[in-house]
């Protein structure tokens, strides 16, 4: 048991690769054998990954835990280095639970090619289990560039008819953003030892050598000088903007959403888009607090704009699947808002939003991925009524809609809501343009819903429809109980990044509280006086 626990994370991460491995031995031909290994392979990863839950110590949140370090290419300062805070204990426990619910939704949707599929979505799992976990910097980049070749391959392979044109914008995207972040890593860490020199009893824990360790940077990123801070969080910017996505780096995603099959583009939605608000969490704000300050302006303009334009042009969509595509870029430009709000409230909020995004949009995407299977076609003209022969579905479909609204006990409605303190905190402007996004966020998925759900069964190709059976049942419930659990008592997810967001915020405006010196971190946020945030 101590074994388990001290390589917990390792165990975790790299558990779906070991169930790929015994994948690649088996015969092509057993299509039941390998669809029921590869979802024994994903369930159980989740149940390992219980375990963290359950032993991470919420008291002390805001530091690492579970930590293994190992000597890598100690030439160049590399080691193989994990932890988790409270931040990256809920995006790791998020993924371990979307990862089966994506596997379980292809048992029927996907039929050819079946063993390379079931690889590609386990390898995936590792890859995003990688980025949350590493400490440095270089098993981080390696992380992230591993994920992108799977989800290349879920498109191109098992995309719809333009797949290839959508994967291959993905990719280009994603690497061109990958890039200029690693020439900001690279920055980094040839800046290190002249930071290491201004700091010798940092160095003294760090070394002053050449060195990727994370926590390095992030305890003496605030030495560099302001403009090599300013460049270096540009260079972040794009790689991080491009993978959330932010306006104007969005055009990639509906793209992918629309030609994805359906764990795709829940994945995608679900975890993938996080890794950039992550590594906004991660990097960019503790580690370059006078760049992050220097381009608030910027990043809270953007982050309107994201939220007003995806609500916009989600209700002109006629397709399912490209409308809660384009709500993605709305709703996660209210995460990067209460991000760059600054404030707690507004930090708090947007990492709770992260996982109420994963739950509610991975939900909606399983619920348009049922109804193409049963219709094959996403035209939402081509519903309606559809509640008189599918009443479970009906209801489901209801549940997560509201959830996406921000409807009261729902989780959606707790991280809006707890982003608005902040966007307000910081200036009445930003919460109102902000409260427009909810608006038409209400109007474009109650159209929807409206559109396909009432009305005359009218069309004969609707009027047989089966209604969910078992297992798409089970494959949404998780993600319904997830909803119901974080809207009624969320208590649970405050504390595990309150603690974290207070040393951010601590980090990049040190005089935010009254008493700073005195004050434990983990106490509620008192804005300073005359604080316009």
């Amino acid at each position: 048991m101590d074994f388990f626990r001290q390589h917990i994370l390792t165990i975790v991460a790299f558990w779906p690769v070991a169930g790929v491995i015994v994948l690649v031995f088996l015969n092509k031909e057993n299509k039941t054998l390998i669809r029921w290994w590869a979802n024994f392979v994903a369930f159980a990863g989740f149940v390992i990954s219980l375990p963290i839950w359950f032993w991470f110590d919420f008291e002390n949140s805001d530091q690492m835990q579970f930590i293994q370090k190992v000597p890598w290419i100690q030439n160049l300062g590399v080691e193989y280095h994990v932890g988790i805070d409270g931040i990256s204990l809920l995006l790791v426990m998020l993924t371990t639970l979307l990862g089966p619910l994506a596997l379980l939704s292809s048992w029927d949707a996907i039929d050819n090619r079946l063993k390379e599929y079931y690889a590609f979505l386990l390898m995936l799992q590792t890859g995003m289990i990688g980025v949350f976990i590493s400490l440095d910097f270089f098993l981080f980049y390696v992380f992230w560039e591993v994920m992108l070749v799977p989800m290349y391959f879920l498109i191109g392979v098992w995309g719809g008819s333009r797949k290839l044109y959508a994967a291959i914008k993905f990719f280009l995207y994603t690497l061109f953003g990958s890039v200029l972040l690693l020439l900001g890593i690279l920055a980094l860490y040839f800046a290190y030892p002249g930071m290491a020199a201004q700091q010798p009893s940092l160095a003294a824990e760090f070394g002053t050598a050449h060195t990727f360790n994370v926590l390095a940077f992030q305890a003496m990123g605030s030495f560099l000088p302001a403009g090599l801070q300013w460049w270096i969080f540009l260079a972040f910017f794009v790689g991080f903007a491009i993978k959330v996505p932010m306006f104007p780096f969005h055009t990639w995603l509906p793209d992918a959403h629309v030609e994805a099959p359906t764990a795709g583009s829940v994945i995608l939605a679900g975890v993938l888009l996080k890794m950039g608000t992550y590594g906004f969490l991660r990097f960019s704000l503790p580690m370059l607090p006078e760049g992050t300050k220097a381009f608030i302006p910027l990043m809270i303009t953007l982050s309107i704009v994201g939220i007003v334009y995806g609500a916009l042009v989600a209700m002109m969509q006629p397709d399912m699947k490209k409308l809660v595509a384009y709500s993605s870029v709305s709703h996660m430009g209210f995460v990067t808002l209460g991000m760059f709000a600054l404030n707690p409230n507004g930090l708090n909020g947007s990492i709770i939003q992260q996982i109420n995004h994963g739950i509610s949009t991975g939900a909606l995407f399983l619920i348009v991925g049922m109804i193409y299977e049963r219709r094959h076609t996403r035209e939402i003209s081509q519903f309606g009524g559809i509640s008189h022969v599918m009443p479970v579905f009906a209801v489901v479909f209801l549940i997560m809609t509201m959830s996406s609204i921000g409807l009261p006990l729902l989780n959606g409605f707790i991280g809006e809501f707890t982003i608005l303190m902040g966007a307000l905190q910081a200036n009445l402007w930003y919460a109102i343009a902000a409260g427009s996004g909810i608006v038409l966020g209400a109007a474009y998925m109650l159209w929807l819903y409206q559109r396909t759900m009432f009305g005359t069964l009218d069309n004969p190709a609707n009027q047989k429809l089966l209604d969910m059976n078992f297992r798409e049942i089970v494959t949404v419930a998780p993600l319904i109980i997830m909803a119901f659990w974080i809207g009624l008592y969320p208590a649970p997810f405050f504390k595990a990044v309150e603690k974290p967001v207070n040393k951010i915020v601590l980090k990049v405006r040190p005089d935010f509280f009254q008493g700073a010196p005195q004050l434990n971190a983990g106490q509620p946020a008192v804005p300073a006086q005359g604080d316009a945030r």
